[in-house]
């Protein structure tokens, strides 16, 4: 199927991915982790929520850590929206498309609407988030791998083409894409609403699951650091993939584990995707470059193991294609 044309004029105006909500069972255990090894703040928690925010960043949270009796499940993906106004029209533009919407109370947030894709990913959308004081120059307070803001989410997807069809509608735009030339199907594809590559992926496999959550930090020199500090605070064991930088997006990573195994990218140096009329690229899905631009293949965890959204039952894909996967 060919990528759908860019929807510029889209029913409500959504600026970009803001935060997602991960299920964990031991909130001291995540905390340590994302903060003391990654180096997200802390700006409010309870004895069940732990909210976090990157460097950059001024709204209240870009990550919420629960306290769950099923940990390893995501809760929610969020997203801001340009207005107020496009609140109403994104719950006109869901119901239209079937899906479920709701008005929900959220700590930090104004108005909020929770919805679902056609997957059945659970999304809220947001426009008034509680404001912070900036910290980006507040430089004794950077450790671990010093993230400056949340950048993608990334999901596994039993019809990419679906996917890609659905948040097309609501102006999302293709940046880079794998299709399978067998049958002509989309295996993968990346969208923006930000003007970075994307703001959320898709992979083809059993779906929907959460692939991972990305996080951008200032050089790849970082990373390295990050590598270091894991390797030898107990957590080497929790390094899945990387460091490298991949042929798609350009952009230079790192893959590792939470304790309650979602998968987190450590993410820079991608490329500017603001002009409406850029081409989307495509990629040979046989291409041992289109993974890591060094020809390193991916480990078969990285195509398997996803973590699952609350109360949605993944459905296996039916496509039979396949990347190159190290051995």
């Amino acid at each position: 199927m060919p990528v759908p044309a860019p929807n510029l004029f889209p029913d409500f105006n959504t600026i970009r991915l803001s935060h997602a909500c991960l299920n964990v069972k031991d909130l001291a255990a995540s905390k340590t982790f994302y903060c003391d090894i990654l180096g997200l703040q802390v700006t409010d928690e309870s004895d069940s929520h732990i909210y976090l925010r990157a460097m950059e960043e001024r709204g209240h949270h870009c990550l919420i850590l629960q306290k769950s009796d099923t940990p390893g499940t995501v809760e929610v993906m969020g997203f801001k929206t340009f207005a107020e106004d496009d609140l109403d029209r994104a719950k006109t533009f869901f119901e239209s498309k079937g899906r479920p919407t709701e008005w929900v109370e959220r700590p930090y947030q104004g108005r909020t609407l929770l919805t679902s894709d056609n997957m059945g990913i659970p999304l809220e959308f947001y426009h008034k988030m509680d404001r912070l004081a900036p910290i980006h120059q507040k430089y004794e307070l950077y450790r671990g791998v010093k993230p400056l803001r949340i950048d993608h989410f990334n999901v596994f997807s039993h019809d990419v083409d679906a996917s890609v069809a659905f948040y097309s509608e609501f102006g999302f735009r293709v940046t880079e894409y794998t299709e399978d030339d067998e049958s002509k199907k989309l295996w993968a594809a990346w969208m923006h609403r930000k003007g970075g590559v994307h703001d959320m992926a898709f992979t083809n496999g059993t779906g929907p699951r959460m692939h991972h959550v990305a996080f951008w930090v200032p050089t790849p020199l970082n990373i390295i650091d990050l590598l270091d500090l894991m390797a030898t605070t107990g957590y080497v064991d929790s390094i899945e993939r990387g460091p490298g930088r991949h042929g798609i997006s350009n952009a230079f990573f790192l893959y590792i584990l939470d304790p309650d195994g979602h998968r987190i990218e450590i993410y820079c140096s991608d490329y500017q995707t603001v002009d409406p009329d850029l081409e989307p690229i495509k990629w040979d899905l046989k291409d041992p470059q289109r993974q890591t631009l060094w020809g390193a293949a991916a480990p078969r965890s990285w195509f398997e193991h996803g973590t699952t959204f609350v109360g949605v039952e993944p459905i296996e894909s039916d496509m039979k294609a396949s990347p190159i996967i190290a051995p």
